[in-house]
């Protein structure tokens, strides 16, 4: 059902007034939700006012075929769209609801994929570049890039022996009792053609992208990138670091840098004591490690892992793949972009079983008292966010001796207090029947610049890395639930959240 609460809410939904008299303008986003994660484009809406205008006179039923027939025509591969009549406001709507299509990439046939193969970023319909259109492609065909051979490679059996023994090694580290180390299977060269991590052309074995990411890594891009920032921005370098080589190597090393910058704390369990981390390690390990696996390797970005006083951030280059989206992926469905790299982490117990990821991060902050991690799709990027808390322990060990240390550099608790602070607001949310979408972004906001800072339309776009419309609906909601007040003497538009 259409409801305003939703108005703007997310990159699945598109407004339009009436269909436009250059069809490519509408076309464009049905295209985009094809080769995305689909959604709905919301015929008889405006887009920037969120004004419910409706189709008019116009039939319903006679419209409908007739855009059925504009996508059918212009569309290719065929597009099938699901379109409902609705009514809002006592206005007629037509709903027309684009599923993730599996033939992509779809495109204008007049105009040709190199130009007309649109996306959608950002709540935005753009044309795809070189790199998004051969991934496109990919999905398209069911292939796996990392599965594809590595071009002037030649096959090293030495060198596949090699990884074979590698691989088992760590699968082996990575067990903590004898039985699971026992039940450890030999990788053979079997297992590696099985995997994709090589393949064959014709009767002759080649390494495949996943063999060279697991040995000699030539693809530059294919790095990880740590820093450690003073304050909440990425401004002030206090220690940087970037790790390459074989990418499970990069995972251990990017947690271990981690594990060198934030605070640990000592529990006492009886006559023992237990060193504890602020965060928890198994949560920052799988953050690195889905980055590195799941990441486009057909992009020129680096995997990023980033620490600052009230959070840390690992962000990877390319988006949800196959069609999945946030929601779906948070309730543990996956959908595979580097299948070979998951086969081979998984072997070696470096990730559980596919799409296990994103849910086991959500319980682990949960079962530390944190708030919510925060995922979000950004430009043509994947983040993850879990925020830091100072631990209650009155003893802190320092990370580099492993004695008892009074260090004067403590995690902040800010994240801890704004999350206390905007509970107050709950109650004022409830009677202004504000929906749980709008309360999470209007938290986000929130945790930017809490009680007693000036705020408008243009930071909230900034900090959500949202469209206009959605940052205008937000600040609606606010004012709705009279969580903001108006401040004056800075220009129109400004506003800051009241004390409760």
């Amino acid at each position: 059902m259409v409801n305003k609460e939703y108005f703007g809410e997310g990159k699945n939904i598109e407004f339009k007034r009436e269909i436009p008299g250059n069809h490519e303008k509408f076309l464009k986003d049905i295209i985009a939700f094809s080769n995305s994660t689909g959604g709905q484009v919301i015929l008889g809406i405006e887009d920037e006012t969120g004004i419910v205008y409706g189709i008019g006179e116009q039939s319903p039923f006679k419209l409908s075929d007739s855009i059925s027939n504009m996508i059918s025509d212009a569309c290719t591969p065929q597009i099938e769209p699901d379109i409902s009549i609705q009514t809002l406001e006592d206005k007629t709507l037509l709903v027309i609801d684009v599923v993730p299509g599996k033939l992509r990439p779809y495109y204008l046939a007049s105009r040709g994929k190199e130009t007309s193969a649109y996306i959608r970023i950002n709540g935005t319909s753009r044309p795809a570049d070189a790199r998004k259109l051969q991934e496109l492609e990919l999905e398209g065909q069911n292939i796996s890039y990392d599965t594809l051979q590595e071009i002037g490679s030649e096959y090293d059996e030495k060198r596949a022996l090699s990884l074979c023994k590698k691989m088992k090694q760590i699968a082996i580290d990575s067990c903590e009792t004898e039985e699971e180390k026992l039940a450890v299977k030999d990788m053979t060269l079997e297992k590696l053609h099985d995997f994709g991590v090589l393949c064959r052309v014709g009767r002759n074995p080649y390494p495949t992208h996943a063999f060279d990411l697991l040995t000699d890594n030539r693809n530059k891009a294919s790095k990880v990138q740590c820093g450690l920032f003073k304050g909440k921005t990425r401004d002030i370098f206090i220690d940087k670091k970037e790790f390459n080589g074989p990418i499970y190597e990069q995972v251990d090393d990017a947690y271990h840098f981690v594990l060198r910058h934030i605070n640990m704390g000592a529990e006492i369990e009886g006559e023992y004591r237990k060193d504890v981390y602020e965060l928890p390690i198994s949560a920052i390990r799988e953050m690195i490690a889905n980055a590195v696996l799941h990441r486009s390797y057909l992009d020129k970005s680096c995997v990023q892992v980033c620490l600052y006083d009230d959070r840390m951030e690992v962000s990877s280059p390319g988006m949800l793949y196959g069609g999945l989206d946030l929601e779906t992926a948070k309730a543990g469905k996956s959908t595979c972009r580097n299948e070979a790299i998951a086969e081979a982490f998984h072997y070696m117990h470096i990730v559980e079983a596919w799409g296990t990821g994103l849910p086991r991060i959500i319980n682990r902050c949960k079962e530390y008292g944190l708030p919510d991690p925060l995922f979000e799709e950004f430009g043509d990027g994947f983040k993850v966010t879990i925020f830091r808390k100072v631990s209650n322990a009155p003893e802190k060990v320092s990370n580099d001796s492993g004695k008892i240390s009074n260090a004067l550099e403590k995690v902040s608790n800010d994240s801890g207090k704004v999350s206390s602070d905007f509970e107050k607001y709950f109650p004022l949310f409830e009677a202004a029947e504000v929906t749980e979408i709008f309360v999470h972004n209007i938290e986000q906001v929130f945790i930017h610049c809490g009680i007693g800072v000036p705020f408008g339309q243009a930071n909230v776009m900034k900090w959500l890395n949202c469209s206009k419309s959605k940052a205008t609906n937000i600040v609606n909601a606010m004012k709705k639930a009279k969580v903001i007040k108006k401040v004056t003497g800075l220009g129109p538009g400004k506003y800051e959240f009241v004390e409760v």
